[in-house]
C-alpha cells in the first residue's frame, strides 16, 4: 500500500487535464505517492489523452456520470493508500506541496482531514473562494472561510500563516485519512455535489477527530470549473445539501428551530429571485425544499445513525452569530472582523 494517493475526479476536462496533470505527476509522483484519474463517464477524448502522454497515472474508467461524491466513492473504494487527496482538475499545485500535509498528519493521528491554503489561479495573490483558509459555518449553517465570506475574497498578505484547526477542509484539495475516510461511509452520495466535503467533515469532528489549515502548502484553483455561480443547477444543490447537512449533523436540541428559520430565510432569498425576475433561480429554491421532503426518512435514519456514534457536540469553529447578518448589517468582510463573541472558546 502506498503512502498517498492523490485522485483527480474528470468528467469532460480534458482542458483542464491538458494544462495541470503535468504539475501534479511532475510535483507529486514518486515511490510513495500515486497520480490516479477516476472518469465519470467522460465523451470528450480525456481517457485517450491521458493513456497517451500519462502512462504513469492509473486511470479508472466508469460507465456514466456519478457525481462528485459517488465519483470519489467508488474510485476510493478501488484504491489503497495510508491518505488520500482529493484534488479537483483545475488545480495547479506547487514543488514540495504534499510534504507538509504528509507530516503533519503522520504526527497527528487524531486529525481525520487537512487542507493546503488554496489561493486563485487567475489572482496570485487572493484567496480563492472554494476553500481560502479554511472552512466554517455559522449558528444557522452557511459556510464561508478565513480569506472569504460570502462572495468578497481577501488579498493573502501572511495572516493565515499558521496551522489551526478548521471546521471543513475544501473539496477541491482535502487530504484525508483513509481509514478515516472509508470508516465514516465516504461522501453522502445523496448530495451528488457541493457541500459534500462539509458533510464529511462534520461527521469526522462528531466523532472527535479534528480538520486543519496547513498553510505551508500552497495550491491555486480556477474555481467553477463544472458548474459556474450563477447556474440555477447549482443553486438548488446549494440550497437541497445546505438542508440535508443541518438534517443530519446538527445536535438534537438545536436542529428542529435552526432548520425551521433555515428555511424561512431561504424562502426570503426565493422571493427576491423573484422580484428580480430570475425565475429560474427563484423556482430552484422550492424545487430544493421539495426534493429535502421526499428524501426526509431516508435521512432521518441517517441522522439516527450519526448520533449513535457522535462522541462531541458542540464545536468552536461554529460561529454562534449570523455571517449574513455580519456581512449585510456590520459590513465584516474580513475573517479577522468578526466579533469575537461569535465563537465558543472551551
Amino acid at each position: 500500500m502506498v503512502k498517498v494517493a492523490v485522485v483527480i475526479l474528470n468528467w469532460n476536462g480534458k482542458h483542464y487535464l491538458d494544462k495541470f496533470l503535468p504539475t501534479v505527476v511532475s510535483n507529486s509522483l514518486n515511490d510513495d505517492v500515486e497520480v490516479w484519474v477516476a472518469d465519470n463517464g467522460s465523451t470528450d477524448d480525456s481517457i485517450s489523452y491521458i493513456e497517451t502522454a500519462f502512462p504513469k497515472v492509473k486511470l479508472i474508467k466508469f460507465d456514466k456520470n456519478y457525481g462528485f461524491t459517488g465519483g470519489y466513492n467508488k474510485a476510493l473504494a478501488q484504491i489503497e493508500a495510508e491518505f488520500y487527496v482529493l484534488l479537483n482538475s483545475d488545480v495547479e499545485v506547487t514543488k514540495d506541496w504534499l510534504q507538509p500535509l504528509i507530516s503533519y498528519m503522520e504526527q497527528h493521528e487524531n486529525v481525520g482531514a487537512a487542507m493546503p491554503k488554496l489561493l486563485s489561479f487567475n489572482s496570485i495573490n487572493e484567496f480563492e473562494y472554494a476553500g481560502a483558509a479554511g472552512g466554517f459555518i455559522d449558528k444557522l449553517g452557511f459556510p464561508f472561510c478565513r480569506g472569504r465570506i460570502l462572495n468578497v475574497t481577501e488579498n493573502d498578505n501572511g495572516q493565515y500563516n499558521k496551522v489551526s484547526e478548521v471546521f471543513w477542509a475544501t473539496g477541491a484539495c482535502m487530504f484525508v485519512r483513509s481509514s478515516v475516510y472509508h470508516g465514516l461511509g465516504g461522501l453522502d452520495n445523496d448530495f451528488f455535489a457541493h457541500m459534500e466535503e462539509i458533510d464529511l467533515c462534520w461527521r469526522m469532528k462528531n466523532r472527535g477527530y479534528k480538520v486543519m489549515y496547513i498553510p505551508d502548502s500552497v495550491v491555486y484553483h480556477v474555481g467553477g470549473g463544472t458548474l459556474p455561480n450563477n447556474n440555477p443547477h447549482k443553486l438548488f444543490l446549494n440550497y437541497r445539501n445546505n438542508l440535508y447537512l443541518l438534517y443530519k449533523n446538527l445536535p438534537q436540541g438545536s436542529f428542529r428551530g435552526i432548520l425551521l428559520f433555515r428555511m424561512i430565510l431561504d424562502g426570503a432569498s426565493a422571493l427576491m429571485y423573484l422580484l428580480q425576475g430570475k425565475f429560474s433561480f427563484f423556482l430552484a429554491v422550492p424545487r430544493a425544499h421539495f426534493a429535502f421532503y421526499t428524501t426526509l426518512q431516508k435521512f432521518r435514519n441517517k441522522r439516527i445513525e450519526n448520533n449513535k456514534k457522535r462522541t462531541v457536540t458542540h464545536h468552536n469553529e461554529i460561529f454562534q452569530r449570523s455571517i449574513i447578518y455580519s456581512f449585510f448589517v456590520r459590513k465584516v468582510r474580513k475573517f479577522s472582523n468578526l466579533s469575537p463573541k461569535g465563537w465558543r472558546l472551551n
